[in-house]
């Protein structure tokens, strides 16, 4: 399913002011593809990421997982529950931080959460070892967290984030603590399985010497979608990644 936002604005309360945080934002991610988002720190990267995935609501827009009439939709009046239930059926998110639990070995943080997500425990076992061999890390499934390397720990994020098989993947800064050559396979390992998934995918980074392997790039300077190289000139679409 494809990822529509449509016009998504976000405004904080900022003392006696406002701070408007995302500046009416459209962006359409077709299913298997990877859109880049990138800017300066403060731009309104993660604000617009937590919109897309029903985390924060937005104050207006949209966001539309797939079209017709029993598309999911959320917007400024969704209520918890239902942004919850978007959330758990149809979102995969993966932080800035791995966030693994230290007690649960690699192929236990993901049965973990297909569990939570209702998935049968017959299957658990088998989709958390085929998630695992898809990050290269298949050798690694019953390390602790604490036995694997930075790198290695996102990767089972990453994986978890796909064991119930989400229509949208959502990928907040996976290569802040990685070299380029780390973070480089990290970007071209999430973009491959967004291919093979069918998952619409947005990946915010600060670094774009990584994003070869993306299929779009979008620029977001003071919460507005920009041309590159054109602080003051609107995008309204994913940029192709130039040669």
């Amino acid at each position: 399913m494809d990822l529509h936002l449509d016009r998504i604005t976000l405004v904080y309360p900022d003392g006696a002011s406002t701070l408007t945080a995302v500046d009416d934002v459209s962006l359409t991610v077709p299913a298997g593809t990877t859109t880049a988002l990138v800017g300066p720190s403060g731009s309104g990267k993660s604000s617009l990421l937590a919109v897309a995935g029903g985390l924060t609501r937005p104050t207006s827009g949209t966001v539309t997982i797939g079209t017709g009439p029993d598309a999911p939709v959320l917007s400024p009046t969704t209520s918890v529950a239902e942004a919850t239930r978007v959330r758990r059926d149809h979102v995969g998110i993966v932080f800035q931080q791995p966030q693994l639990l230290a007690s649960l070995t690699a192929v236990e943080q993901i049965e973990l959460l297909a569990h939570l997500r209702g998935r049968r425990p017959s299957s658990l076992r088998e989709r958390a070892l085929e998630l695992l061999d898809a990050v290269g890390l298949a050798d690694q499934a019953h390390r602790r967290p604490a036995a694997l390397s930075g790198g290695q720990r996102q990767r089972v994020a990453i994986a978890r984030a796909l064991a119930t098989r989400p229509d949208v993947l959502l990928v907040d800064e996976p290569t802040s603590a990685l070299d380029h050559g780390r973070g480089l396979a990290v970007v071209e390992l999430v973009t491959s399985l967004a291919r093979e998934c069918g998952a619409a995918t947005v990946l915010v980074t600060h670094d774009e010497s990584t994003l070869g392997p993306v299929d779009a790039v979008v620029r977001l300077v003071d919460g507005r979608l920009v041309a590159d190289g054109a602080a003051d000139a609107p995008l309204a679409a994913g940029a192709p990644v130039a040669g």
